[in-house]
């Protein structure tokens, strides 16, 4: 499918853990403001899909994307770092594609002729950030929360879109190409 990369729509539900610290909250400015951070997401994640819309396998090619940005702290992260991959500690980034195997929604269904619809966004998952480990993670590589959070969030961005790194050259691949869109 040809897509216009400038039409590309992004439906994104963005959201804080209220229970959140608010030095963290406030550390993060908008970003992690319920408000100001959908809004702020939502620019920031629509040039990321512009920008890689080229590189993406034909099944991935839309001009609408829905996806969920969520922020959480280390309880809750650790929550579902246990329950989904069997590890019982906090994480930085989880990734919950969609079109993972068995995921997959089938396809839409017809429409009779003559009624035009606009397409249905493409649903690309969820992405989780633990904002503490973003924090401690940021403090460590001397750097402010906010790159921290973008660079997890453009890892995770990467997941969805099928990136993945089980040995150290996709890694280093993957990597790169997140500081590419973080520039």
């Amino acid at each position: 499918m040809a897509v216009d990369p400038v039409d590309l729509d992004l439906d994104l539900a963005f959201s804080a853990d209220g229970a959140l610290p608010p030095p963290l909250i406030g550390a993060a400015g908008p970003w992690a403001d319920p408000e100001a951070g959908a809004a702020s997401w939502q620019e920031l994640l629509s040039g990321w899909l512009r920008q890689l819309a080229a590189e993406l396998p034909p099944e991935l090619r839309s001009p609408a994307y829905s996806l969920g940005l969520n922020l959480v702290g280390d309880g809750q992260i650790a929550e579902l770092n246990a329950h989904w991959r069997g590890l019982a500690k906090p994480t930085d980034v989880l990734a919950f594609a969609t079109r993972e195997a068995g995921l997959e929604a089938g396809p839409p269904p017809p429409m009779p002729p003559g009624i035009a619809s606009d397409p249905d966004p493409l649903e690309l998952g969820d992405i989780v950030i633990s904002l503490e480990t973003a924090a401690r993670q940021a403090e460590d590589h001397g750097h402010h929360l906010v790159r921290e959070l973008q660079f997890l969030v453009s890892h995770g961005l990467l997941h969805l879109l099928g990136w993945d790194h089980p040995d150290d050259a996709s890694l280093a691949a993957m990597l790169a190409r997140q500081e590419r869109l973080l520039t």
